[in-house]
């Protein structure tokens, strides 16, 4: 059966459609593919990185893509993958939207994703997701949602701490907080190695 394509050349039924998380991670690895082949020089490519990253409707990332890709018609047929290869095997992408699908998670948006939880292990309690989240949470989307959801909690755990010694239960509770803390860096720090997304427990989430 046929589909609508994420982005096509005309505008979308409803452009003001919030992008999801797997929209936005297509297009950055599009732009790093035309950034590798010439395509865009540098500036180009961080330009278009940071409204990928801060793009919230379909109408943010149409522009971001028409002029790698031209138009596109408005319905698409998946085509099959090729003879002994699989889905997801390393000689096939699937295409999604009439572009080609964002591959896996390399090895750098891990170790990023990792460190973002894990830095505050060695002192860094809020400045070491800070500092992923402005750099490396740049250009991989990956790195960014670690380093979002690290910097949240260790925010919220700050603010713990200096508001539940006003009570007599709060000064016990708060080397439990600390103790939970260290534990569910290190579960965040393994989760991203592995490839996958962390949602720490308890935590008020003010940076988006």
């Amino acid at each position: 059966m046929a589909a609508t394509p994420s982005w096509s050349g005309r505008m979308p039924a409803h452009p003001d459609l919030r992008v999801t998380n797997n929209d936005r991670d297509q297009v950055v690895e599009h732009v790093k593919a035309a950034y590798a082949e010439g395509r865009l020089d540098k500036f180009e490519m961080d330009e278009r990185l940071h409204q990928a990253m801060t793009a919230r409707t379909h109408a943010d990332l149409i522009p971001i893509m028409d002029d790698l890709y031209g138009p596109r018609a408005a319905a698409y047929v998946p085509p099959a993958p090729p003879p002994g290869h699989h889905m997801r095997g390393a000689g096939y992408r699937q295409r999604v939207g009439g572009y080609p699908a964002a591959g896996p998670v390399d090895g750098g948006d891990r170790v990023g994703g990792a460190a973002a939880h894990l830095l505050t292990l060695c002192g860094l309690f809020v400045i070491g997701p800070l500092i992923m989240l402005l750099t490396a949470g740049r250009t991989s989307s990956f790195i960014r949602r670690h380093a979002v959801e690290s910097l949240n909690f260790h925010l919220t755990v700050l603010g713990a701490t200096v508001l539940l010694p006003i009570t007599v239960i709060g000064v016990v509770l708060v080397p439990f907080l600390w103790v939970l803390g260290f534990v569910l860096a290190v579960v965040g720090g393994v989760s991203a190695i592995t490839g996958g997304d962390f949602r720490y427990p308890l935590t008020v989430r003010l940076v988006k």
